[in-house]
């Protein structure tokens, strides 16, 4: 093993002992943990230009071969450390200097319960049929979260779950479920291809790494329709934005029919939020959380009514385990988990979410 190898499993073995959740190698820097949100150097000597090719050689040539990392300009991938953890990588060019981030994919596969997640994601994830979507930006722990669910699922159900993912990240081994887990560009060709193979594959639940288009829309509402349960994950802030992402992506004389389906196909959304703790020693999940009751279903059919939805959201705590990111909040807060600024920072409406302080809203 060359001495470069061995001090990037060092630099890797030392991210998972710290709780790393990515790593940034760059060409003349020293590379940077990010840890609870922050960007920190590592007391490293600086990386090369030709030690980063070096790295993107020997952890893609077991499944690519010898590539050119020379002449190409982006590279999505994923490498496995025997007994440590796998990695998700993106390799990308810069004012003629290379990278890699890295991000870190542990082998336990998290649960519910280690994520701290609401009950009410056992629920959704019984469902037999429908679209369940986990929303934020990137790095608020929508694969964490989907794991989970996932992980849940394989405890409980003898069904087959078949993943498509860009890479393939948490790796489930069958547990009650069988789960066929397949990577885009190893093992198929894109996610069309496999999206359109995958009702010819006998699954109960079909997750799909990330809703990119309009096509990959249509085809996961179709395999809602005809008795699938399917996850996936969008880059989008709230329900109402997620909701409205997915009609934008359809042309204009398709979006009434877009509605309508997704309207009645769609279980629930899920969006999160990563949020510092108080003594900011970690970070906590903040999700809002709405299930598809009759009035949300209505509501989003009328776009007049559309706004609806976080009264319906609120007003089911009780009795169906909904909640907006300010009455999640407004309990962390309460609770002692995080800071009045940090609450205030990740409220929906911050001055709303003071007043109701203010105010005396009761401790949940």
């Amino acid at each position: 093993m060359s001495t470069l190898k061995i001090n990037f499993i060092k630099i890797v073995e030392s991210a998972v002992a710290n709780g790393v959740s990515d790593i940034h190698f760059r060409s003349g820097e020293k590379p940077c943990f990010r840890i609870k949100g922050d960007l920190i150097p590592v007391k490293v000597k600086e990386f090369s230009n030709e030690d980063i090719l070096q790295i993107m050689s020997f952890i893609t040539i077991e499944d690519k071969g010898e590539l050119n990392f020379k002449n190409m300009k982006e590279f999505d991938g994923s490498y496995e450390i025997d007994e440590l953890c796998r990695l998700r990588f993106n390799f990308l060019k810069y004012q003629s200097k290379s990278a890699i981030i890295f991000r870190i994919i542990p082998k336990v596969i998290p649960t519910i319960e280690s994520l701290k997640l609401p009950n009410v994601l056992k629920k959704i994830s019984s469902g037999t049929n429908g679209l369940v979507l986990v929303t934020g930006a990137t790095g608020s722990g929508k694969s964490s979260t989907l794991a989970a669910m996932i992980n849940y699922i394989n405890q409980t159900r003898a069904v087959h779950i078949l993943t498509l993912e860009d890479p393939v990240e948490f790796l489930h081994s069958p547990i009650k479920a069988r789960v066929t887990q397949r990577e885009i560009g190893h093992d198929t060709n894109d996610f069309e291809s496999a999206l359109r193979s995958s009702l010819r594959q006998d699954p109960d639940i079909i997750l799909i790494g990330e809703m990119r288009d309009a096509l990959t829309i249509s085809i996961a509402i179709k395999a809602a329709e005809t008795g699938h349960l399917v996850l996936g994950t969008v880059h989008t802030t709230d329900a109402l934005n997620t909701v409205g992402r997915l009609i934008s992506m359809f042309p204009a004389g398709e979006q009434d029919a877009a509605r309508k389906r997704i309207a009645e196909n769609l279980n629930a959304t899920i969006s999160q939020r990563l949020l510092k703790t108080i003594d900011n020693t970690q970070r906590v999940v903040a999700q809002e959380i709405m299930i598809n009751t009759p009035g949300v279903c209505e509501a989003l059919k009328d776009p007049k009514k559309v706004h609806d939805i976080y009264t319906y959201i609120e007003k089911g705590k009780v009795n169906e385990g909904t909640q907006s990111f300010d009455q999640h909040i407004t309990e962390l807060y309460q609770n002692g988990v995080i800071s009045m600024e940090e609450a205030k920072k990740h409220a929906s409406s911050p001055d709303d979410f003071e007043r109701n302080l203010l105010f005396g809203q009761e401790k949940p």
